[in-house]
């Protein structure tokens, strides 16, 4: 007996099984379906749907024995992943691979499996049949066997979509929930109940913030810390009346230095409070220099890439008996937590504006943001608007399985927006229809070139011949709704000549 070999793609092969989550998960009637359509339609006893792990064989579906699972070493189908089409044994005892498995000893025969591919083209396992007599199974039969391990790909593939839509759903709970705790703390911000009003950008959200939390707490000095690609900010955006003019370089010291309080506030991400600065191990002497008694750092919460820490310091040469009283803390605690609340829902607002107007499978722009867009054009200003549609894409979808139709799609698109990323920009309207909005008129003889050298490109990828179809309508020819009309009139006016 000779162990399968390693696919050359091993460790890509295993990240991309690790992301559907299916490993020793309960039976799913999705999957015994598929099985026992397996059985019944190949006219064998014994279907399993399988998973090949590092180190065994996983059965996810079975139909004609119970659930199991082998090392890796005993499965023909170590084998069948190796390959892109079904592998067929008709007499296991005869092939030195698998003559001595534990599984022709006892009394298997014919094997045959199709392999599992991913979308990226990896194959995490595969739908096998197994029978007790030596027997072959024509081209027909490998086909049918193909075709259900594709259906079960499908389902794989809309398991993770809806388990990735759940976790979106938890998401949005969690953050209700963070809400409701915003609400709980509001007798403790009635010092800076205005800060609760503010609307806008989360950083000028946050300043204003920190002016009135400085305000309320009695702060001498008031900073706030941002931190975008390593490079550390700090802005003056409260202080007392009278201070010494040592302090006026306060912003340039307070948070230099690799060992500092600030930076021991940033890298774990939570508050520091120091009641004697000058005795902590990690007080810089500049700021020391400067007189700073005590310190507050209130981590803020992360927007566009940047990480703010709001900076309170009592400074001056008399340090109070308790410069950070428990009310203190407890209202800067709240606002900081109000603060990071204001920053989340302002992130997932933007995401769900961005989510509204974009694809989801492409990732490009879709009817909405389309509309809006044309909506927002002043009159008059040279376009042109490109129609198309992808030819030959149902029979794609039909032979190869709307897996690989989604990633025809999504290629497409990337390919497309590549292309024209300086002259326009590109949307999707559903189905395999794209819109290419670009700045400046183009005649639709040179559009339909560049389109039929994107769809060759794509087409090498995919290994299955893809046409383009254009139809495009340019500034005057009317209003936007009515050059989109006219685009498609024209679009399908080219698929029908290059259909004849």
């Amino acid at each position: 007996m000779r162990t399968a070999p390693l696919p050359s793609d091993e460790a890509a092969r295993l990240l991309d099984l690790a992301r559907y989550d299916i490993l020793d998960t309960p039976a799913e009637e999705a999957f015994d379906r598929i099985t026992r359509l397996a059985s019944r339609l190949l006219e064998v006893p014994i279907a399993v749907l399988n998973f090949v792990d590092q180190e065994r064989h996983w059965g996810k579906a079975t139909t004609g024995i119970p659930e199991y699972e082998l090392p890796r070493a005993d499965s023909p189908c170590a084998w069948t992943i190796l390959q892109d089409t079904p592998l067929l044994v008709p007499d296991l005892r005869l092939d030195g691979r698998f003559q001595d498995l534990p599984a022709t000893q006892d009394g298997c025969r014919m094997y045959a499996g199709a392999p599992l591919s991913t979308p990226r083209g990896l194959h995490i396992g595969t739908l096998c049949v197994v029978d007790l007599t030596p027997r072959t199974l024509s081209e027909t039969d490998l086909r049918v066997l193909q075709d259900l391990a594709d259906m079960a790909m499908s389902e794989l593939e809309l398991r993770r979509h809806t388990e990735e839509l759940r976790r979106q759903v938890d998401a949005q709970a969690r953050h209700m929930a963070e809400l409701q705790r915003e609400l709980a703390h509001a007798q403790t911000l009635e010092a800076i109940t205005a800060f609760g009003e503010l609307s806008g950008a989360p950083e000028d959200i946050t300043l204003q913030a920190a002016e009135l939390l400085g305000q309320a707490i009695s702060a001498d000095w008031t900073g706030l810390l941002s931190i975008r690609n390593g490079r550390k900010q700090v802005r003056l955006v409260h202080c007392r009346t009278g201070l010494p003019a040592s302090l006026d370089h306060l912003a340039e010291t307070i948070a230099q230095g690799p060992r500092s309080v600030t930076a021991t506030s940033v890298s774990h991400r939570y508050s520091v409070y120091v009641d004697r600065y000058s005795e902590h191990p990690d007080a810089l002497p500049g700021a020391v220099q400067s007189g700073v008694q005590a310190g507050a750092w209130i981590p803020l919460g992360e927007w566009e890439g940047a990480a703010a820490t709001l900076i309170v310091l009592r400074v001056g040469e008399t340090l109070r008996r308790s410069p950070w009283r428990e009310s203190d803390r407890a209202l800067l605690e709240a606002a900081g937590r109000s603060i990071r609340s204001v920053i989340g829902r302002h992130e997932t607002l933007e995401a769900a504006t961005l989510a509204s107007r974009q694809d989801a499978l492409t990732g490009v722009g879709n009817r909405r943001a389309l509309e809006e867009a044309l909506g927002a054009l002043e009159p008059g200003v040279p376009l042109t608007l490109a129609l198309m549609d992808l030819d030959g894409f149902k029979a794609l979808n039909d032979r190869a399985g709307h897996a690989e139709g989604d990633r025809a799609l999504r290629l497409f698109a990337s390919a497309l927006a590549g292309e024209f990323a300086p002259q326009g920009q590109v949307y999707r309207l559903g189905g395999d229809e794209f819109v290419l909005v670009l700045h400046g008129v183009y005649s639709s003889d040179t559009l339909q070139h560049w389109a039929d050298q994107v769809g060759q490109a794509v087409s090498q990828d995919l290994s299955f011949p893809l046409g383009v179809s254009v139809g495009t309508a340019t500034t005057g020819e009317g209003d936007w709704s009515g050059l989109l009309t006219l685009a498609d009139t024209r679009m399908y006016d080219v698929k029908r000549r290059r259909k004849a």
